[in-house]
């Protein structure tokens, strides 16, 4: 496993611990030694009180790894609430914050990816979306995708056939590995070719660091969610999105709906970029057809008059010569 494994990372942790030690030149205060013996005998009993008969949580007793989650403790305090393992909602924490998904999160955070994770913003079957930090204080959106139900198995679909993600294994986890990668594998894509999407900014294993959109106060609002005054701009939008990505991308998002659209900067962003498929895909045309007709139906609705056959006519033959391919993912000014 190479730098994935997790007592080389845990070698790597007590190396840092023993140099800050080393360069400490001042002896910790009272109340600081009150405040460490204090957050010691959270964690133990937080550890107590984790499943003691199912032992689902066992791993965390042990020093390696007790010793690590403590290194990143404190960034992880704000997901759901304020101050040591407050944040541990244990029904967010059963469904997310397994074994594996720490060592992620552990992983991403020592090579500077992320800074903090701070609270959840968005959640489906399949994940937990959360608001996060990096190193630079820039608000992050970090994709955590569950790791201990059986949602993915329905999703098979949208990995066989793709030649990127040849040699499919079965198990749960191997799958769920598989789809974030194809996740960030589409945005990349999709994002080289200008369109609007969330920028992809890191992954490991089931968690995947992309672009927030939203305020300081929370994210942008779907699709479904606004009231948009002047629809027609829109609809064309959204066409050329499917056109180009069907042309240039060959892609076909697969699940395109004012549900995987979010109102942001007044103007719509796809999400959700997973399924997406290449024109390769057995199921690609199906897939195609299927997100056009969602979106003439999300037209009709708006008031405007158009049609399925027109606007497929559009997807496949728009002039898109002036849509030319970036060579990097372009940061933001």
């Amino acid at each position: 496993m190479g730098s994935d494994n997790w007592e080389d990372l845990t070698s790597n942790t007590r190396q840092n611990r023993r140099n800050k030690k080393k360069n400490r030149s001042r002896k910790p205060t009272l109340e600081e030694k009150e405040d460490t013996e204090f957050y010691e005998k959270q964690s133990e009993k937080f550890l107590q009180d984790l499943e003691p008969k199912s032992g689902r949580y066992s791993w965390m007793k042990e020093d390696r790894h007790k010793r690590m989650f403590r290194d990143i403790e404190s960034k992880l305090q704000g997901v759901v609430g304020k101050g040591s393992y407050d944040w541990v909602d244990r029904r967010v924490f059963d469904q997310v914050f397994d074994r594996l998904t720490l060592m992620s999160l552990y992983k991403l955070m020592k090579t500077g990816v992320i800074d903090t994770l701070d609270f959840p913003i968005a959640r489906g079957k399949e994940a937990h979306v959360f608001h996060a930090t990096d190193l630079d204080g820039k608000v992050v959106a970090v994709k955590i995708f569950h790791t201990s139900n059986a949602v993915f198995k329905n999703l098979v679909q949208y990995i066989e056939g793709d030649r990127r993600f040849s040699g499919l294994k079965r198990r749960h986890r191997d799958l769920v590995d598989i789809w974030v990668r194809k996740e960030h594998s589409n945005l990349t894509r999709l994002s080289l070719w200008g369109l609007n999407v969330p920028k992809p900014l890191g992954l490991h294993k089931n968690v995947l660091v992309m672009e927030y959109l939203g305020d300081e106060e929370s994210p942008s609002p779907k699709l479904r969610e606004v009231k948009v005054d002047d629809p027609g701009p829109v609809y064309d939008e959204l066409l050329e999105f499917l056109a180009v990505t069907w042309q240039k991308a060959k892609l076909a998002h697969g699940d395109f709906s004012p549900f995987n659209i979010l109102w942001h900067d007044g103007g719509p962003t796809v999400i959700d970029v997973g399924q997406a498929v290449i024109e390769t895909h057995p199921k690609a045309q199906e897939f195609l057809v299927r997100d056009v007709t969602r979106l003439v139906e999300w037209a009709e609705k708006q008031g405007l008059e158009v049609d399925l056959a027109s606007a497929m006519y559009e997807v496949l033959n728009m002039n898109l010569d002036h849509v030319v391919k970036s060579e990097i993912i372009a940061e933001e000014d």
